[in-house]
């Protein structure tokens, strides 16, 4: 691994805070309650690093950028933070965002733990720099495509918008779906409202319809659209990229945000570790915490032990990344390479199908799991 040599204040000595750098959506059009949730776990768990002596001594801080899901903006974010001689950088919930972050960390030396991004084409070449806690996207859409065949869905719409990480998501779909009888119907949404999706429906005999589309326009107009029609009344709707996880989904949605299964990256059962924190992030953040929540901790938990343990040096923090064995929220942390993934990748990341139960849409019910 080539290795740029450190700016100054890089690896400081003289007591000051250890900083790392936090990638978060905060404003629109990004998803801004995924990056509140995420920003709340990194928050958390640096306050409980600092609560234990901080690194080595020395307090922990995070220098918080808002990416606005703006690629340009996270890119230019990453370069400023380089320059402030962060150690490392955490974060970042938008794959097409996380992508640009990574491509720049990569080019720069810079440390980047990926929180919630799962584009498995992180970056273009592989690299020793990128390590990631959220599953490849690949692996995750294969267990959503074995949970819509296992509930007898063969003929799948996806009302998709134009993006790569939307493309990517439908790819899988289909590429998984073919050889095992599964057909995947691509609905434009350039070129469809919300009403017209119905007609579309109809017409392609499909039982499932899957949102490849933004949050929370044109998702919930759609979703608005779909249930209203009497024709569809036996469809069902689904989110694998997770737009029902957060509490603004049943807040537009009402009712209509139950039954819409989607992706979380959470076990059936928390650790211990996991429910002390699930405790104090609900008190953060005044709800129940988001699977993001926990990967915001996480991410902090991992980079803190690699920082004591190897320092703030950047280039012994990207030699350490298949060396890491740390206990978080949701299991067992370690990365390795994974064929196909040009990062770090946490391995055994738990993924399961969730939905929001009819009877009461505050509770969610665990349909599968791998």
């Amino acid at each position: 691994m080539s290795t740029p040599p450190s700016p100054p204040g890089a690896e400081r000595t003289d007591g000051s805070s250890v900083q790392i750098g936090a990638l978060v959506p905060l404003t629109r059009p990004g998803w801004v309650e995924a990056g509140q949730h995420l920003l709340a776990g990194l928050e958390l768990a640096v306050r409980e690093v600092n609560d234990a002596g901080g690194i080595v001594g020395r307090p922990l801080e995070l220098v918080v950028r808002d990416t606005a899901a703006d690629p340009q903006r996270a890119a230019a974010a990453v370069e400023e933070l380089a320059r402030l001689g962060v150690a490392a950088l955490a974060g970042e919930y938008h794959s097409v965002v996380a992508r640009a972050a990574a491509a720049k960390a990569d080019a720069l030396g810079l440390p980047f733990l990926c929180s919630s991004a799962v584009l498995d084409a992180l970056t273009e070449q592989p690299t020793e720099w990128v390590a990631r806690l959220s599953p490849p996207q690949s692996r995750g859409w294969q267990v959503y495509a074995d949970f819509l065949l296992s509930a007898g869905h063969s003929r799948i719409a996806v009302a998709a918008q134009p993006s790569v990480y939307w493309a990517s998501g439908a790819r899988i779909l289909r590429d998984y779906l073919a050889p095992r009888g599964g057909t995947v119907i691509e609905l434009d949404m350039r070129a469809l409202a919300p009403t017209a999706v119905c007609d579309e429906l109809v017409d392609s005999r499909a039982t499932a319809l899957l949102l490849l589309v933004g949050h929370p326009e044109p998702a919930v107009s759609i979703v608005k659209s779909v249930r209203r029609d009497q024709r569809l009344a036996e469809i069902m709707i689904g989110a694998p990229a997770g737009q029902p996880e957060f509490a603004e989904w049943a807040t537009l949605l009402g009712n209509d945000s139950a039954a819409i299964p989607f992706l979380r990256y959470l076990p059936e059962r928390l650790s211990p570790l996991g429910t002390r924190v699930e405790t104090a992030l609900r008190e953060r953040l005044g709800e129940a915490p988001s699977f993001v929540a926990f990967e915001g901790y996480d991410t902090v938990a991992v980079l803190a032990d690699v920082l004591r343990s190897y320092g703030a040096d950047r280039a012994r923090t990207a030699q350490s990344w298949p060396r890491v064995a740390v206990e978080g929220t949701r299991g067992q942390i370690q990365f390795s390479r994974t064929p196909g993934i040009s990062v770090w990748q946490w391995a055994s990341t738990p993924i399961q199908v969730v939905d929001r139960d009819p009877a009461d849409p505050d509770r969610f019910r665990i349909l599968h799991a791998s």
